[in-house]
């Protein structure tokens, strides 16, 4: 991955939603206490159950956040995309990693030292405030989580997945393999593979050079809406 591939790490803090309302010398100033890191695909960034050193900001790739089972079985918790962060929880609270990250695709990471992260919410309580309301909208994403693996039948799940991730025939959405969907909807490979062809088959989605293409976004809301 070119480094020019890259947002910029000022361009990235200000788009932040951690650092909405800093001003210009306030966001340089923690442009200073970031680290670059990159990663190949597939690398595990961080481990469960290791000890948490840095909140990492995403300036190019995406990573997924998940769980394993003691059998191996891995559960996709969350796909994490440029400008969106992740790690934040054992950071603020000194805990070991409650989950494993790993690159999807090539990754380049900014990051910011736990003892930096909490220097800063001590002395900027503009970032205290904002992290309240991200931690909100992370427990809501986890909410519906369970609700989704709760409540929906499988094809439901996937339309939810492909509204959320696939493109739509303008802008290229993140590849997701069969596998990786399974992990996200707690199924199968094979249920999964079984659904997507169910949903073009109906005409709600389509493939164009190894990606799915949303076709009929509103007939996939009402798939992802069903309950069982």
């Amino acid at each position: 991955m070119k480094h020019s591939d890259a947002i910029p790490r000022l361009e990235l803090l200000a788009d932040s939603a951690y650092f909405t309302g800093l001003g210009s010398t306030e966001l340089e100033a923690i442009d200073r206490l970031l680290f670059e890191k990159r990663y190949r695909r597939d690398e595990i960034i961080v481990s469960e159950g290791q000890a948490a050193a840095a909140l990492y900001f995403i300036a190019a790739g995406a990573v997924k956040i998940f769980k394993t089972s003691a059998d191996g079985k891995e559960q996709i918790l969350s796909i994490v995309r440029p400008r969106e962060a992740f790690n934040e929880v054992p950071v603020f609270n000194g805990g070991i990693n409650p989950t494993s990250a790993q690159a999807m695709t090539p990754v380049v990471l900014y990051g910011l030292d736990r003892n930096d992260v909490h220097t800063i919410l001590r002395t900027r309580p503009q970032v205290a405030l904002n992290v309240i309301g991200i931690m909100a909208q992370r427990l809501r994403h986890m909410v519906s989580l369970v609700e989704e693996l709760s409540f929906k039948r499988v094809i439901s799940r996937v339309a939810g997945i492909l509204l959320d991730y696939a493109g739509d025939g303008v802008a290229p959405g993140t590849r997701l393999t069969q596998r990786d969907m399974a992990a996200m909807a707690g199924t199968a490979r094979e249920v999964v593979a079984r659904s997507l062809k169910t949903l073009e088959d109906d005409g709600l989605i389509y493939l164009d050079k190894q990606r799915i293409v949303i076709s009929d976004k509103g007939a996939l809301q009402q798939v992802a809406g069903q309950v069982l």
